[in-house]
């Protein structure tokens, strides 16, 4: 919740011995890795939805875990502030560990305080939000500003807890808080100490008031235009901004006059879902570069404060009888076709030689990605029945009728069981970010999108004068030979992927060989994302990686709707698989084996030079 001060102090004091002994009480075994896998955080949940403690969810009735009802006082606390409780936990950073900057722009957090009491601290924790600056005490009460960026530093060995607690408040409770401080800013009149009352029993304690309901299954057009405008109002100056605001317009019309004819009722779902996709899909071309004063991208607000959340029809909670804990079994698609297990993967696709290897290193450092680490030739192909030899080595291709149901199942098993994050973490419980790059995956688009619905595709666009080069590089170098007895032949030892028609290859010179690869990988490609939905698609150029890498970077961050909190050096170190330094005129080393090959190359050359121009 946006607050008009960073801190305000509650004037209440709570016995944080007290709390600290009911904490010890649960156990270590009750604690949880933070949902995102930051290091040295990790969560106890007290309120959760349906009182699971497996649950991360923030849609659903809000309801006590096991924990809580273990925890008189805690209780107590909680029922002296006099809110509506929604999600509710304690939070632990390890020593030495930090909550890395970011700001809250979740639909949830837009119209709930987050209620901080310190059990266990320290007074070197630093407690930074936006430009100020505080440390709470043990036992203290606190709300802040979380639409500033914040972040929590542990400079101490000892563990910090705190009781962190979600609500949208009551009367009682904004009445508390309007009698609250910012640190340094006046003195308490009437300030309570709440000690623990001995005479309430266990499961006894004073009443508790929880959500039931707390995200739409439509959204009305006044809350609708409420989100938006909130986020344009701090949208900074740009001058794409005002043809912005002409299409949020004309979405928020539409949707009024949706509604006026179906309100919630599922009938008009199709025709809210169809609506709320076209202005997606005019933002994600015409509102990328929007930043917010907040240093957050416009596009990641609206997607978490509105797009995921206007419609019920791909949420989890809109799915009836769907298992809570992941499975790795089928494709986890519901009626909707909403995916359990892997949100939007990323597939990083291109010919060989393009770059992927560079740009997947340097993307897999977003926090929240998995990778298996390496690429999935072993992975993929040793699942029957995707191997070159059981399709007779006629290519690395894959189509959509390859993905039978037990292949699916195996594949995203396999996949699953070796995700790792930045930290080589493994992933918790729910949809997991996957990056994946395997230079065969673009002769496999088809059969990808089936096998994981919600792919998202990354072209990667290199001058194929360069890309050419490099691929005669990497076969003369002898360390990409994938098939060193391909059956009939004859050749040079096969290196890099197998395309469709290598076997009238058969006699022709090392140049022409590389041609025709990137010729028929380009094609494959270009055809198979042009059948994709547009969302699903985007384009990142070698060019810009290599000169403005963190640009690029943050801007592909921005497409896919990826956090980014590193900063880049001008110049990437070299990727595992470089043979030679990189370098845009290396090619004309090799300009006679190569210019003699442009003529016959430039249909699909200048196809693949107008998907890289009208890139986002």
């Amino acid at each position: 919740m946006k607050l008009q001060v960073p801190f305000v102090q509650l004037p209440v004091q709570f016995d944080a011995g007290r709390l600290a002994a009911e904490m010890h009480a649960l156990g270590d075994t009750a604690w949880r890795p933070h949902p995102q896998k930051f290091p040295g955080n990790f969560a106890l949940p007290l309120i959760s939805v349906n009182g699971d403690p497996e649950s991360d969810s923030i849609a659903g009735p809000m309801r006590p875990t096991e924990y809580l009802d273990r925890c008189p006082y805690l209780k107590q606390v909680l029922a002296h502030l006099g809110a509506v409780w929604g999600r509710t936990r304690l939070m632990k950073l390890t020593g030495r560990a930090e909550v890395t900057p970011h700001a809250d722009i979740n639909y949830y957090w837009r119209e709930r305080v987050r209620v901080h009491v310190p059990i266990l601290t320290q007074p070197t924790v630093r407690f930074i939000c936006g430009e100020a600056e505080t440390n709470m005490a043990a036992g203290e009460c606190w709300i802040f500003d979380t639409w500033r960026q914040h972040r929590v530093i542990n400079a101490a060995d000892e563990e910090r807890v705190h009781l962190v607690a979600d609500t949208v408040g009551s009367e009682n409770f904004w009445e508390l808080a309007n009698r609250g401080n910012a640190p340094g800013v006046g003195s308490f009149v009437d300030w309570r100490v709440v000690a623990f009352d001995g005479n309430t029993g266990e499961n006894t304690g004073p009443p508790l008031i929880f959500e039931s309901v707390n995200v739409p299954k439509v959204m009305t057009p006044w809350e609708l235009r409420d989100h938006i405008n909130f986020i344009l109002v701090h949208v900074e100056p740009h001058p794409q901004l005002a043809f912005v605001q002409q299409l949020v317009n004309q979405f928020i019309a539409g949707w009024q006059a949706l509604w006026a004819q179906y309100g919630t009722k599922h009938a008009g779902w199709s025709r809210y879902r169809e609506a709320l996709d076209i202005f997606a899909e005019q933002m994600e071309r015409n509102a990328v570069p929007l930043q917010l004063m907040n240093g957050m991208p416009f596009m990641n607000t609206l997607r978490s404060m509105v797009l995921r959340m206007a419609l019920a029809d791909r949420r989890e909670e809109a799915v009836p009888n769907e298992p809570r804990a992941p499975s790795t079994s089928g494709t986890q698609m519901g009626e909707i076709g909403k995916d359990r297990l892997y949100e939007r993967p990323i597939f990083l696709v291109s010919p060989p030689r393009c770059g992927s290897t560079l740009l997947f290193e340097t993307l897999a450092r977003a926090p929240g990605l998995y990778t298996i680490g390496h690429e999935s030739h072993a992975l993929i192909e040793g699942v029957s029945g995707l191997s070159a030899a059981t399709h007779d080595f006629d290519s690395n291709r894959l189509l959509a009728t390859d993905a039978t149901e037990e292949i699916v199942q195996e594949l995203r098993k396999r996949f699953h069981a070796e995700l790792r994050d930045r930290d080589g973490h493994a992933p918790g419980y729910g949809a997991v970010r996957m990056l994946e790059k395997t230079p065969k995956n673009a002769l496999r688009v088809p059969f990808l999108a089936r096998v994981f619905p919600e792919a998202q595709f990354v072209y990667l666009y290199r001058d194929p004068r360069q890309t050419l080069a490099s691929m005669i590089e990497a076969w003369e170098s002898g360390r990409f030979c994938t098939y060193p007895q391909l059956p009939g032949w004859g050749g040079p030892p096969w290196s890099l992927l197998l395309t469709p028609g290598w076997r009238g290859l058969r006699g022709k010179p090392l140049n022409e060989i590389v041609a025709a690869q990137w010729e028929v990988t380009t094609r494959t490609l270009l055809d198979d994302l042009g059948a994709l939905p547009s969302d699903r698609r985007c384009v990142a150029q070698y060019d810009a990686l290599m000169t403005d890498p963190e640009e690029e970077i943050t801007r592909l961050c921005v497409v896919l709707g990826l956090d980014w909190d590193m900063t880049l050096p001008r110049e990437l170190p070299h990727s595992r698989h470089t043979v030679t330094a990189p370098d845009a005129e290396k090619w004309r080393h090799r300009a006679d084996q190569i210019e003699v090959l442009l003529p016959g190359l430039a249909e699909t050359i200048e196809r693949a030079e107008r998907v890289n121009k009208i890139s986002p």
